[in-house]
């Protein structure tokens, strides 16, 4: 069992629970006892996480905090499977953190829950990765700032593709066909996480398509999206499918366990799955789906955000930039130590000796040549319908354009609301 299994969260998953979930209420703010009366109020300040696979997080920030002088930094390390619904409930109480991780989000700007940080990244933003400024950056604002960058790609056993005769699939046809001939008694072709959504984003990228275009209008109801949904079908029903793994997509154990030959994942995972493979481990893109596909590399990560609505922004703020602007040596350590995650800062990306060589460099190259950034207007609810649609065309025996039909009503309802 790898250090990851200690998080039962599928914490990067692309599908993340929908804004509108919170608004219903129930659903109480959880985390450490912070001993004042309110998460966002007295002396000091309190910080949201959710709860990292990789052995050493939590004690890693938490030591961080400690070593800031200005203030007292508390931290919520939330666990279980919710960390956005428990996030977005807390925001709307007076228990609201002053500081959060999460991702760049248009409708919270719009809504005034974030503050503009452009103050604190303006003097370093041509040190930034410049994809992860313009995913945060509204009408020349800049909201939340990028600790690191996690590229997601399939993982192989280099063996069993050699004993089975297989090449590395480019395509989505040659990944089905390889699934088929890589599946033996106890051992699957393929794991996509235990519910496909983990590769929806991949599956819209590899089609040629992306989530929105530049107009705000939806961009990934196309006939090469339509062709990746039939594909993913003949997958999860061809039995060369990991369907029931113990745990999800984020955590290394079914590829290292020897359950399948071929697993999707992140790249926080390869320094556990390289201690337990060795050179046995192998990594390739998203394959292409249709004529116009290409193959992608779906960028997931985490930002730091500041609570706009909180009693303490001011202070927040120094916070902010104290240890995500000024200590490059946290945001190494954490980008590096407990996981592999790309920095989205070139000065410390550039001297991260532990990238420069082997799989962890063909995984950063596979991310500049391949890689795909969130869009910020693509919000939660956009997210979960596009979800349906995977529950719906692949998990079900759903009409794949009629999904996406019913999910182009419900994203252009959320649209209307973000741009009239």
């Amino acid at each position: 069992m790898s250090a990851l299994s200690s998080s039962n969260w599928d914490r990067r998953n692309v599908l993340r629970a929908a804004l509108g979930l919170t608004a219903a209420g129930g659903l109480a703010a959880c985390g450490s006892n912070t001993g004042r009366s309110s998460g966002g109020s007295g002396s000091g300040l309190v910080q949201y996480f959710h709860a990292y696979g990789e052995a050493g997080t939590e004690q890693a920030i938490k030591r961080y905090a400690k070593a800031y002088s200005k203030a007292n930094v508390t931290t919520n390390w939330i666990t279980g499977n919710n960390f956005e619904a428990k996030l977005f409930s807390s925001l709307l109480t007076k228990q609201a953190p002053d500081v959060f991780e999460f991702h760049p989000q248009l409708q919270m700007v719009k809504s005034g829950q974030v503050a503009d940080l452009s103050d604190l990244i303006d003097p370093v933003k041509d040190d930034f990765n410049p994809a992860d400024i313009k995913s945060h950056t509204v009408d020349g604002k800049i909201y939340g700032i990028r600790m690191i960058d996690d590229p997601q790609f399939f993982y192989y056993r280099k063996s069993m593709l050699e004993k089975a005769k297989v090449d590395v699939p480019t395509t989505l046809d040659e990944l089905l066909e390889a699934a088929a001939k890589l599946t033996t008694g106890k051992v699957k072709g393929v794991f996509l996480g235990n519910d496909f959504t983990a590769v929806q984003n991949p599956l819209i990228f590899s089609a040629g398509a992306d989530t929105l275009n530049e107009k705000n209008e939806i961009a990934y109801h196309t006939d090469g999206v339509v062709e990746g949904l039939k594909k993913l079908r003949q997958l999860f029903t061809s039995g060369n499918v990991l369907l029931d793994a113990p745990t999800d997509f984020w955590d290394p154990s079914a590829l290292d366990q020897g359950l399948c030959a071929i697993q999707w994942g992140g790249m926080w995972s390869m320094p556990v799955m390289q201690k337990a493979l060795g050179d046995d481990l192998g990594i390739f893109p998203f394959p292409a789906i249709g004529s116009s596909g290409k193959q992608s590399v779906y960028n997931g990560g985490w930002s730091m955000f500041v609570n706009a609505k909180g009693k303490n922004v001011d202070a927040a703020k120094e916070y902010v930039k104290w240890l995500w602007i000024d200590q490059k040596k946290y945001q190494e350590d954490w980008a590096l130590s407990y996981g592999f995650h790309i920095p989205p800062r070139t000065s410390i990306a550039n001297g991260a000796t532990k990238l420069k060589s082997g799989l962890p460099a063909e995984a950063v190259k596979l991310f500049t040549d391949y890689g795909h950034f969130d869009n910020i207007a693509f919000d939660q609810a956009m997210q979960t319908a596009f979800n349906d649609v995977i529950a719906t065309s692949v998990r079900k025996n759903g009409n794949p354009e009629a999904a996406l039909d019913t999910c182009d009503k419900k994203v252009n309802v959320e649209l209307k609301k973000l741009f009239g």
